[in-house]
């Protein structure tokens, strides 16, 4: 062409999905040069081409050249350079420029709910910024709708969806738009309602429906085996392909019920799918359900084959394998994620500061470490980390720092005292784990199951009597907690501890079921030392009962009979053994010697 215009050139830029886009960004160069002057549709075509691309350097000076020349307040380069800040997560920027346009009209208030959707914020900015739209006079369309319930469903908002889904009704958009039909069964599906996701699913023409998977999914999640199979294979007879949603769902239920023959169904699906190789989100369903079913091998062969390792999936495998006991692998695959340059996240730090607190190597120099990568990551103030912290210095004894990384936390939750308490009963310091269960009942945070575990803990080993029954006693009456086996376990081995016999042995012929084969045994060497043969004969002969089939029961009443002078009793007990052919495993200790 001998003669190039703006209006050439913005038909160029427009059709940039038939060019590369470097190309395209280039053309938009060449016009400067040649002294062309950009007009409101050739910047509304380079700011969306900038902002599909991740192009931010260029969307920077393209929205320097929209103020010099004066478009900022046109509507569609403004509506453009609002859509290119919300790609890039800069949700104040682009407020700004929202607010600053003299008109607004319904595709950039879209732009902005689609932004505000894919940050991920709060349900209570989008509907404001709905009422504020509603406020201006601007009638809302479907794509409104979609992003509205698309927010909801993010996070679980069921309320605010069914105000949603009353305009919606209101406006009769569920008969002519099948998207917010279809984004009607994604909103219930998401809220695990599967009777409101059905009542939308059979209200759609089913040519039409696009949320088989969606149905599909929230059938798996409500553990109805036989729905969610059902419409899995209707769907395909009428053409449907599955999807992520659909095999993550199966894959989590198989997790749930432990259920690893379906498991292994699903994954012949997604083997002839290819979602093995394309979706990390099932590749790491994969790996969780393995681990959960206590398949460990099979999770690491999963792992194994990937294409390519992920976080997502080293996360997985360090959860299956800490579900499995498999510890030290769970730091060892610590070690070979840094070797393999990824960086570490908040739930892999935790895992491994679990790991590494319950490892029989744990050591106050690893937690350290850990500490670091912590710190180095970024992930610090995160509540999970924190906690696995805490656990882990007080287990190495260093109840100090525990407390020190407590005192940071600007609102602890029930988990951080918790896992403070915990720290005290670890080290023998009941009184101090009470005072700050106390702290946390005047602070208003409602203590739990655990909680209360983990105090009676400290009273046990700090000998608390008097302090362990009133807190034992209040759980029920005061604070709505019903104790289980845990907390009657722990109450029979306090009142051991202090020689209290007969009232351990009532407290357990309270109890419901009359107790189990911990506390007896419990209560039976506690018996040994404070040489109490009446009790200890009732003992013994109750752990028989309870456990016959356990080695470590008969050695043990054996060892109480002989320690009485009841040799022939004792005597009887281990023919009997050898008889069963029972052996007891030899066990070992660990001690970390410091140079």
């Amino acid at each position: 062409m001998q003669i190039r215009d703006t209006v050439t050139y913005n038909l160029l830029i427009s059709s940039s999905s038939c060019l590369p886009p470097k190309k395209a960004f280039n053309l938009y160069t060449e016009m400067g040069l040649f002294g062309l002057r950009e007009s409101s549709t050739t910047f509304a075509s380079v700011i969306a081409l900038c902002t599909n691309n991740g192009f931010w350097k260029e969307g920077s000076q393209v929205h320097c050249r929209v103020v010099k020349f004066g478009f900022l307040n046109n509507v569609f380069v403004g509506g453009a350079l609002v859509g290119f800040y919300m790609n890039f997560k800069l949700s104040g920027v682009a407020l700004e420029l929202f607010d600053e346009l003299s008109e607004r009209n319904l595709a950039v208030w879209n732009v902005m709910l689609r932004g505000f959707c894919e940050m991920g914020c709060v349900v209570e900015e989008l509907l404001g910024l709905y009422s504020r739209m509603c406020f201006e006079g601007v009638d809302p369309n479907g794509v409104t709708f979609c992003y509205l319930l698309r927010g909801c469903s993010s996070n679980r908002r069921f309320h605010e969806g069914e105000m949603i889904q009353s305009c919606v009704l209101k406006m009769g958009l569920v008969e002519s738009n099948v998207f917010v039909a279809n984004a009607l069964v994604d909103f219930y599906s998401a809220c695990g309602c599967f009777v409101g996701a059905r009542k939308c699913f059979e209200g759609i023409k089913l040519e039409d429906v696009i949320s088989w998977n969606s149905l599909v999914s929230v059938y798996a999640d409500n553990n109805l085996v036989i729905d969610a199979l059902e419409f899995y294979n209707f769907m395909q007879l009428w053409g449907h392909r599955p999807s992520v949603r659909s095999f993550v769902g199966f894959l989590n239920l198989c997790s749930r019920t432990k259920d690893i023959g379906l498991g292994k169904q699903i994954h012949c699906c997604v083997l002839k799918f290819g979602f093995d190789e394309r979706s990390v989100y099932v590749q790491s369903a994969l790996i969780d359900m393995y681990g959960k079913c206590l398949d460990i091998e099979s999770s690491v062969d999963v792992f194994e084959w990937l294409p390519k390792r992920t976080l997502e999936c080293c996360n997985s495998l360090m959860a299956s394998l800490s579900h499995c006991g498999c510890i030290e692998d769970v730091v060892e695959l610590f070690g070979l994620m840094v070797d393999e340059g990824l960086m570490p996240d908040e739930v892999t730090v935790s895992m491994t500061l679990k790991a590494i607190s319950v490892s029989a190597s744990a050591s106050f120099t690893s937690t350290q470490l850990l500490h670091c990568v912590a710190l180095k990551s970024g992930v610090e103030g995160d509540t999970a980390v924190l906690c696995s912290l805490m656990d882990a210095y007080s287990k190495c004894g260093h109840v100090e720092l525990s407390r020190q990384i407590f005192e940071t936390i600007p609102t602890p939750n029930a988990i951080c005292f918790t896992s403070m308490i915990n720290g005290y009963a670890r080290n023998g310091m009941g009184k101090e784990g009470l005072s700050l269960l106390h702290a946390m009942i005047e602070k208003g945070v409602k203590p739990d199951e655990v909680t209360f575990l983990c105090a009676l803990t400290g009273c046990s080993h700090t000998g608390l009597v008097k302090e362990g029954r009133a807190l034992f006693n209040s759980m029920k009456s005061l604070h709505d907690v019903h104790p289980d086996r845990r907390h009657f376990s722990c109450m029979v081995d306090l009142l051991c501890r202090v020689g209290l016999l007969h009232e351990a042995e009532e407290f357990l012929l309270n109890a419901q079921g009359k107790g189990d084969c911990f506390m007896w045994s419990s209560l039976l060497q506690s018996c040994r030392v404070h040489k109490n043969e009446e009790v200890g004969t009732r003992a013994a002969q109750m752990l028989v009962d309870l456990d016959p089939d356990d080695p470590a029961v008969w050695l043990q009443a054996s060892n109480f009979y002989a320690e009485i002078g009841k040799f022939d009793a004792s005597r009887q007990l281990r023919e009997v053994a050898l008889a069963r052919k029972m052996y007891r495993e030899i066990g070992c200790s660990l001690i970390e010697i410091r140079k």
